[in-house]
């Protein structure tokens, strides 16, 4: 089956493959796009998986609260550069809402979006760590997200009991200063 240049142009779109990469995936498919987006979606995990020794001590951290509930979620990249892109940080706030109204185990249901993005992005990136607390009914929740580079990188979330809300922030921000490396006296 032949193809078109259109065709190379809508592929790359689709996917945010290279235009050799989108030529390539056509005439290996016969120009059927749905079997090339498969082909270079199964190319770009390949790669991806070549990358998993590398370090990816960069991210964002993105936190929601609705309600009662507050959600933290840690999306780690390899570069700032990659941290910083509105994708990167969209995603890691899909996933904090995701885990704000379903739970911790609900970031499964991006898996594959993840996938996505660590193709487009050509980086190492995983999930860090994810948080949801709820608060107790008459306890308040409150937080503080630090912004760098126009990004969150440190991410708290507080519940407290006979507190206002200002209080229950104020304390916040103060953890987020002091990072604490013990949450208990144990």
């Amino acid at each position: 089956m032949a193809f078109t240049a259109k065709d190379v142009q809508a592929l790359r779109q689709a996917t945010g493959a290279g235009m050799m990469d989108a030529k390539k995936a056509l005439e290996a498919n016969d120009g059927d796009m749905e079997a090339a987006k498969q082909w270079l979606r199964e190319k770009g995990l390949a790669a991806s998986a070549k990358r998993d020794d590398r370090e990816n001590t960069q991210g964002v951290v993105a936190l929601v609260i609705d309600g009662n509930v507050g959600a933290m979620v840690k999306l780690k990249s390899e570069t700032d550069f990659v941290a910083g892109s509105d994708a990167f940080k969209a995603e890691a706030d899909a996933l904090a809402a995701l885990v704000a109204a379903k739970g911790e185990a609900a970031v499964a249901e991006r898996a594959s979006i993840l996938d996505d993005l660590k193709i487009t992005l050509k980086e190492k990136i995983e999930l860090g760590e994810v948080v949801r607390i709820e608060a107790a009914p008459g306890n308040v929740i409150d937080s503080y997200l630090h912004m760098q580079g126009g990004r969150g990188v440190n991410g708290v979330l507080v519940e407290m009991s006979g507190a206002s809300q200002e209080l229950a922030h104020d304390v916040a921000v103060h953890v987020g200063f002091a990072r604490p490396k013990y949450l208990t006296r144990d």
